[in-house]
């Protein structure tokens, strides 16, 4: 799982300026969150183009943490992208009004996807690519909001577990303090995501290396010191969530059905 920092974070920035550009855009639009996924992305989003070509937004509830907005402006400040404070919360309340019983996982989602929603409008306003924030832990594992925070434009980032990002942020010059605070996705009062997920990233990724990108079976895995509860719980996560890893599934009629037949490059005469 050991980076090459400085031929990792080349491709990244390749990616994002070839990636934007392709398609005639100069600007980039992303959610920071005070975090170090999202910090990461605009760090390589600000090395990829003129960094006041980078519009970064805040987007916090009223429960969410004053610290997560002040961390987020000060990676914003440390990078020289432009930054912008939106309150969610009046957005959130007013649907949320309609359903007194409503929970706190959907609530949860519906905060999620409220922030992907002004994220995408300022894509429209400015122009711009929605640059992606999930890293390959959370999007294996489906720990996060379909259409909410899982959505992007392009997402440098996705092939990256939890563990590789923090020695690319480093490697980054990212503030200490984001590299070092405790990962939550902050949709409520003292939620952590390793609370939520049982384990700790460092064990999770270790896990998700061998059996993903090494292929291991179970017998080998078991051999490697992993528990048997930790097996089956991480591998059953990964298969009940595929359906956030895919387009939307489109029933096949005609000869011709776009993601299964009509996606090269050779449909548009190249």
């Amino acid at each position: 799982m050991k980076l090459d920092l400085k031929l990792t974070r080349d491709i990244l920035v390749n990616f994002i300026k070839l990636e934007t550009e392709k398609i005639g855009l100069e600007s980039i639009v992303i959610g920071l969150s005070g975090g170090i996924d999202s910090a990461v992305s605009a760090a390589l989003a600000s090395l990829a183009m003129d960094n006041k070509k980078v519009y970064a937004y805040g987007l916090p509830y009223k429960t969410s943490s004053i610290e997560s907005i002040e961390d987020a402006k000060m990676v914003a400040d440390s990078l020289g992208i432009n930054f912008e404070v939106i309150d969610i919360t009046s957005f959130v309340d007013k649907y949320c009004e309609l359903d007194s019983g409503i929970s706190r996982l959907r609530k949860g989602n519906i905060m999620a996807r409220m922030r992907m929603t002004v994220i995408f409008d300022k894509s429209s306003l400015k122009n711009a690519l929605v640059l992606g924030t999930s890293n390959k832990t959370e999007l294996l594992l489906g720990y996060g909001t379909w259409y909410g925070d899982m959505a992007s434009s392009i997402n440098p980032i996705g092939d990256l577990y939890k563990t590789q990002l923090w020695e690319l942020a480093g490697f980054l010059g990212i503030p200490e303090k984001i590299i070092k605070k405790e990962p939550t996705a902050d949709l409520w009062v003292g939620q952590t995501d390793e609370q939520e997920l049982g384990y700790s990233y460092t064990e999770i990724d270790k896990l998700l290396f061998a059996m993903v990108d090494e292929r291991r079976d179970e017998k080998e895995l078991l051999g490697m010191g992993f528990t048997e509860d930790i097996i089956k719980k991480i591998a059953n996560r990964i298969k009940k969530t595929q359906f956030k890893r895919q387009l939307p599934i489109i029933a096949k009629i005609s000869l011709r059905t776009i993601d299964k037949d009509f996606r090269y490059c050779r449909d548009w005469g190249y």
